[in-house]
Parts: C-alpha cells; sequence; structure tokens
C-alpha cells in the first residue's frame, strides 16, 4: 500500500497594493494555488475597507489584517487560513512595527506563523537605521516564539542575502536591500537556528521574486530574490519543497510557495 503524506501548502505574494492587483488575475491565482496558508504583503489598504475588498475568498478561509496606522496606502499584510488558529497577535514584542502593519503572527497547535513585511531601507539608505532596529527587534521576537515551538517566518524580507540571489551583486552592493549591514543581520538571524528554505532547498537556483517597473528588469530577468520562508531548524526534515512562482504575474513580485509536512 501506498501512504499518503500529508503536506501542508503555504503561499505568501507582495501584491503592491491589493486594488491594482484584483484587477488582474489574483482571484484566479488565489484559487489555482489553493494554499492553506495565504498571506500577503504591502497590501496598501485601510483597515476598514479590507473585507469589502475580499469578496470572492472563500468561507473556509478564516482572515486577518493589520495596515500602517499613521500613513494610509502605505505598507499592510493579510494572512488567510484554512485551519482556525489559536491566536492571533499583531506587531512584535508589545505591538510595536503593527503602526506600520508590518507583522501578524497566528498560533497554531505545533507552530507559529508570522508573516511579515519588513521595512526598507529606502532611497539614500535614510531608513537604514530603523531597518536595522526592526532586525534587531524581530531577532528576539522569533527567538522567544521558537523556545515555545517552532516558527516559519514568511514574507518581503527586503534583503537578497547572498550574490547568487540578485542579478547584479556589484552594481547593488550600497544599494538598499543589499547593504552589508542588511545581509549581515539576514546571516545573523539564520545563526540562531532558522533555515532560509529556498536556499536549504535549492542550493545552485538562480530565481528571483522581484523586478524594478524601470528598464525591463522582469522581462530581461534582472531581479532579486528577497521574499522568503525562513523556518526554525527542528522543522528542517519535514521540508517537501520552497518554490518561487515567477510564472505569475500581476505584481512587481511573485508569490513564493512552501510545502511542508506539518
Amino acid at each position: 500500500m501506498y501512504s499518503l503524506k500529508i503536506c501542508m501548502k503555504i503561499v505568501s505574494f507582495n501584491v503592491n497594493g491589493i486594488r491594482a492587483i484584483l484587477n488582474k488575475d489574483f482571484e484566479r491565482d488565489f484559487y489555482d494555488l489553493d494554499a492553506d496558508i495565504f498571506s500577503l504583503n504591502e497590501t496598501k489598504l485601510n483597515e476598514e475597507n479590507f473585507k469589502d475588498t475580499f469578496p470572492f475568498i472563500p468561507k473556509g478561509y478564516y482572515s486577518y489584517w493589520t495596515n500602517s496606522k499613521i500613513r494610509k496606502g502605505y505598507s499592510g499584510v493579510a494572512v488567510f487560513t484554512k485551519k482556525e488558529p489559536l491566536s492571533v497577535y499583531y506587531g512584535t514584542k508589545d505591538g510595536k512595527y503593527d503602526d506600520e502593519g508590518r507583522v501578524i503572527t497566528l498560533e497554531f497547535e505545533d507552530f507559529y506563523y508570522v508573516c511579515a513585511y519588513v521595512p526598507n531601507a529606502g532611497e539614500g539608505l535614510k531608513r537604514l537605521e530603523y531597518r536595522l532596529k526592526y532586525e534587531e527587534d524581530i531577532c528576539a521576537y522569533l527567538c522567544d516564539l521558537n523556545m515555545k515551538k517552532p516558527i516559519i517566518y514568511a514574507g518581503d524580507l527586503n534583503v537578497a542575502h547572498q550574490e547568487i540571489d540578485i542579478k547584479n551583486p556589484k552594481a547593488n552592493e550600497n544599494n538598499a536591500g543589499f547593504t552589508k549591514e542588511e545581509r549581515n543581520a539576514f546571516s545573523c538571524l539564520l545563526s540562531k537556528g532558522y533555515i532560509d528554505t529556498f536556499r536549504y532547498l535549492n542550493p545552485t537556483e538562480i530565481k528571483y521574486s522581484w523586478w524594478s517597473y524601470r528598464f525591463n528588469a522582469r522581462k530581461n530577468n534582472a531581479g532579486w530574490r528577497i521574499d522568503y520562508f525562513v523556518v526554525s531548524e527542528s522543522l528542517k526534515d519535514k521540508l517537501i519543497s520552497s518554490l518561487i512562482h515567477n510564472e505569475i504575474y500581476g505584481s512587481d513580485h511573485c508569490p513564493i510557495e512552501l510545502n511542508i509536512d506539518l
């Protein structure tokens, strides 16, 4: 007899504005991907009108979202899950970063799911200090959670970790998302007992998840891999696949997918 492996499918997608992507093929892609957990980054919506934007979401999904309270049409993350979580938390410790709608944590029986849209260091690196403080805080937050149960940390983490993760590394050495400081912060996180699932399962594969709208970057595949599933090392043997769906359009990012035996 053949045994059927139970696989949980998780999808993360920076939609760069949910209103814009709903005019494209997002609804079809949502159904086709059929994820157990589907999280969104950069929704750019105000909290009060979020539900009205998702009339097509099946009744079988529980939905959770948070948005920027200090700037309209900015940031924002959302999570849709077929299984109701035990608890939901917004922001990091003491709700930090929820003013910009950066983080949602869903607690399930066997793991925590942390959906995040990491701050960009910005043009001229004007927010690099803020970004690095976020990295310090999120690392401590994840490590606190990991003491209780394993974590899956997902989203647009706004860093190309290694040269293999970016088309033109030399030309971007001092640009936001590829500074030495940001890359070192990501290395530091991984050193605390976490795995970059795509690179772990695909050590030499070159694939990107974000392309600038300028210079025909996507057409020329001049991209960056800045969207991730990072998991606790204790989940290493449960990983099945970590995918980048660069065949799916609609945003300057594409969806990423994690399949895991949970």
